[in-house]
């Protein structure tokens, strides 16, 4: 069925509805009510055990902060996607020794290789309902006060989680801000670089396959968590030892077949399904295409500045994977969103169906009638800003800016108490700004960053109105508010980046320990400029907060009103999702995306061939392609394919932050891991589309096979238990 095709009635249907199909991104706690749904599908374990962290599977499912990933030995082997291990590969790279596009193997513990500063293993260990805590005498606050309030509970409450050590603990708000979880992180500091493919398999087609269907793409890649003697997080030190973690996962083998049942347990990062008609406008009139426009213009930016230069292509090879997946990833939500039939008068039915419902509940429903109006306004006056609030902080952003920012902030902010200090340079964070200004070096260069920096510079000159132009910002730019274009702009970042001495890591690090008088005497032009604009930057964020405050009062009403009108219907409601463990659940299948194409569920190594054309992205190794020529590795084929299955199908419902997620068996196996989604699923963040929105896996039999076959790295198979030649 077609999203064109939907009546408003369906649409209303399809949208009310938190268990249509195989939707919904659950929180462990949840998965015991839906016991009956589970079963039917053909879950073989027991529902409970999907609730309890301290059990497998859910105690070996890890968090990369951005990525997924899963213990798979008792030596804290780590496995999650190519594409998450992306950084580590780059930061290990040269232009002498690229493992990017030669791979690495690790020979031996000693072999392993550091991972970036900042690269963490987060292990979940309990899950606390806190709502109590953070919203008790909220009522009656203003915006700020509110704001305030929920921050400072909020790091009390982490603060007095991570007192013991070695802990990392946030705060998360569910169904915008109606309840409040107390979430504690193992958090592992000593990360290594284990096992990646060749970019052509890791990242085999490249950014044109990306979202795209058949796919046959060895997105896998291994890390080690490291501890000190003691087992207890430590920083990085050639005396640490492999973590042993309670339990990991069994790689099945057993072949996956279409239709059987499988579940993806993961931190899926971000989804908008609950938002109202008015937010769905505003991202498909501006803030998508905003964000569309500006990708293309700083991928063209970055080629036109590193082309010829190794060294700094290198450098940002990360970042460009990261904008072109962006780039695909909101240029299909757009797509998807015009293949629709009315997506704003899509959730606008919603709207009015939940209010023609609240109309009938007497003074409840009227106040939260009420709630869902002065909601809608709130919604508008941040509309009304919004060139402003994105592209004047943008200029302040990234690479010299962004590190500047950084120091002069840190230095404010120590001034404090701990506790009174923003978020990000609390003690707690310390490690994380040193990581930072330790690992600029391996993703600035001065040239580059430059260029971006102008075209952030020329975003702000075009697209902020003069009635919201930034005067700080205006005065060092040497122009007025009705100004279009900056005389000599070249010049002043010639000499802004020329002057400026943060690109030495030694003057970085020293920074971090000055204190604000000594950043604002300082004659370092990045930091000049900082703080000229710092109170611009400060007074926009007060009022981001003050509004946040506001929205806060507001959002949840509407969320119990949507909880209460899905429960007169007799359907669960999963939250949006948070980054925190969810779980969800389907079958292996494939679909149909338009009248008389079907896409079947498995792709094999035959199609790596037929697709191979030498040049990348099309260009698998020498070696996996005389593999596959002579038939190697005969005991990892399918037999319904008569060949090795690559990657597949399923009907899951996740999004990003899913990436390296473990897709397990009816038996709690792992049998892949979800590194995609098809093109027509990218609206799904929005609106969920059963009949089209599919997950993509690499299935482990061809990563078992590539291992085995091509790389070698049969240590690792014998580390996880598994059989080779």
């Amino acid at each position: 069925m077609s999203l064109r095709l939907l009546p408003a009635a369906l649409a209303v249907a399809l949208l009310s509805s938190a268990a249509s199909a195989d939707e919904g991104m659950w929180e462990p706690r949840q998965m015991p009510e839906l016991a009956d749904q589970l079963k039917a599908r053909g879950l073989e374990m027991d529902p409970a055990s999907l609730s309890n962290l301290a059990g497998k599977p859910l105690d070996a499912v890890i968090s990369l902060g951005g990525c997924t990933a899963s213990f798979v030995s008792p030596k804290g082997l780590v496995i999650t996607n190519h594409h998450c291990v992306y950084g580590a590969v780059a930061y290990n790279s040269t232009p002498e020794n690229d493992l990017l596009a030669n791979g690495f193997v690790a020979d031996g513990f000693a072999a392993e290789l550091p991972a970036q500063p900042n690269a963490r293993v987060y292990v979940t260990q309990a899950i606390t309902d806190a709502t109590d805590r953070i919203v008790d005498g909220l009522d009656g606050m203003d915006g700020k006060g509110r704001y305030d309030a929920i921050e400072a509970r909020s790091k009390a409450l982490v603060a007095e989680c991570e007192a013991p050590g070695g802990l990392r603990c946030n705060v998360y708000n569910f169904n915008g801000g109606l309840q409040f979880s107390l979430i504690r992180q193992l958090e592992i500091q000593d990360v290594r670089l284990v096992y990646a493919p060749a970019a052509s398999i890791g990242k085999y087609g490249g950014d044109e396959d990306n979202f795209e269907w058949p796919r046959h793409t060895g997105d896998w890649g291994f890390l080690r968590a490291y501890v000190d003697k003691d087992g207890k997080p430590a920083p990085y030190s050639k005396d640490n030892v492999p973590y042993q973690p309670e339990s990991w996962l069994t790689v099945s083998q057993t072949p996956l077949e279409a239709g059987d049942y499988v579940m993806v347990t993961g931190y899926p990062g971000r989804t908008n399904r609950y938002r109202l008609a008015s937010e769905v406008r505003d991202t498909i009139e501006w803030g998508y295409p905003e964000s569309v426009a500006y990708f293309k213009d700083s991928l063209a930016t970055i080629e036109r500045t590193t082309r010829g230069d190794k060294a700094a292509a290198l450098k940002y090879a990360s970042t460009v994977a990261g904008i072109n997946n962006a780039l695909k990833l909101y240029q299909g939500q757009l797509d998807g969103f015009a293949q629709m039939d009315d997506p704003v008068g899509m959730k606008r039915a919603r709207e009015d169906a939940l209010k023609a419902w609240l109309a009938g509940r007497g003074a409840e429903g009227k106040a939260q009638v009420e709630a869902l109006a002065e909601l809608e306004r709130e919604l508008a006056a941040t509309e009304a800003t919004r060139e402003r609030n994105r592209w004047f902080p943008g200029v302040a952003s990234g690479g010299l800016a962004g590190t500047a920012v950084q120091l002069y902030r840190n230095a404010i902010e120590q001034a404090k108490p701990d506790a009174e200090r923003e978020s990000g340079y609390q003690a707690r964070d310390a490690a994380r700004l040193q990581g930072n200004m330790k690992s600029m070096d391996k993703h600035y260069d001065a040239g580059v960053d430059k260029a971006l920096m102008k075209l952030r510079i020329e975003r702000y000159l075009a697209q902020v109105p003069a009635g919201q132009r930034v005067p700080e910002l205006d005065r060092w730019l040497g122009i007025d508010a009705g100004d279009k274009a900056v005389p000599g702009l070249d010049a002043k970042l010639d000499a802004l980046y020329a002057g400026s001495k943060l690109g030495d890591e030694t003057v970085r690090l020293q920074l971090l320990d000055a204190d604000r008088a000594a950043i604002e005497a300082s004659d370092d032009p990045a930091l000049q400029f900082v703080v000229q604009v710092m109170p611009a930057l400060l007074r926009l964020e007060d009022e981001g907060e003050a509004r946040s405050g506001r929205i806060s009062a507001l959002r949840p009403k509407f969320m119990q009103a949507m909880i209460d009108f899905n429960a007169s219907q007799g359907k669960p409601v999963y939250p949006d999702a948070n980054s925190s463990l969810r779980i969800t659940f389907g079958t292996v299948r494939g679909y149909s995306p338009r009248d008389g194409e079907q896409m079947t569920p498995f792709t094999t190594l035959a199609g790596i061939v037929q697709k191979d054309t030498g040049v990348e992205p099309f260009d698998a190794p020498k070696a996996e392609l005389d593999a596959i020529a002579a038939g190697q590795g005969a005991q990892y084929r399918m037999a319904s394919l008569g060949d090795v299955p690559v990657n597949f199908l399923s009907d899951v419902d996740t999004t990003g932050g899913n990436s390296g997620s473990p897709t397990l068996n009816a038996k709690g196996e792992l049998v892949g891991l979800l590194f995609d989604g098809n093109y027509e699923s990218l609206s799904a963040d929005w609106i969920f589309n059963p009949e089209l929105t599919r997950s993509i896996h690499v299935d482990t039999r061809y990563m078992r096979w590539a291992m085995d076959e091509v790389d070698h790295a049969e240590r690792l198979l014998e580390e996880m238990g598994l059989p080779h030649d």
